[in-house]
């Protein structure tokens, strides 16, 4: 039988503030930080990067941060006004016709109506967050959940 190859094209759109709450409440640690590097070949596990996307509430974000997910994976930041909801939901609602998959990577319950119409718009919709701040109506609704874990975060030690 001939190897059939499957050429997904996947959008990340990550809820920052809601993934690091996350983060710091399992790590019990506030520096905790997620592993992008490793983080992201992991979700994607061999298809097709499309948009990536940290969406974060305040003005507090990181240049090098920003560059760094520029350069490795042509990412961006969004500074949000108030919560990512809104403006993550308006992204993904555009990206629906121009990809097969969209990771969600937060574990909060509000994404749920987006979930139900991204799928009813033929688009895989992927959860990738911390199972046990995860809310479970989230999971139930969504095709796959990619568990992050310890492995997935490292703890930030500032230069002295």
């Amino acid at each position: 039988m001939s190897q059939i190859l499957i050429n997904q094209s996947v959008a990340i759109l990550c809820d920052g503030n809601n993934i690091e709450r996350s983060i710091h409440t399992i790590s019990k640690n506030k520096n905790a930080m997620i592993n992008f590097d490793t983080l992201i070949p992991k979700l994607l596990n061999g298809r097709g990067l499309n948009r990536m996307i940290y969406f974060r509430e305040g003005k507090s974000i990181s240049s090098k941060f920003a560059d760094r997910l520029h350069e490795n994976f042509y990412g961006s930041v969004i500074p949000c006004h108030k919560s990512a909801d809104i403006p993550l939901t308006i992204k993904a609602t555009q990206l629906a016709s121009k990809v097969d998959t969209i990771i969600i990577m937060s574990g909060d319950s509000d994404y749920v109506e987006l979930v139900t119409h991204l799928k009813g718009e033929g688009v895989r919709v992927e959860i990738a967050a911390v199972r046990d701040t995860t809310a479970q109506i989230l999971i139930d609704k969504s095709d796959y959940m990619h568990e992050i874990t310890s492995n997935d975060w490292f703890v930030y030690k500032a230069p002295k």
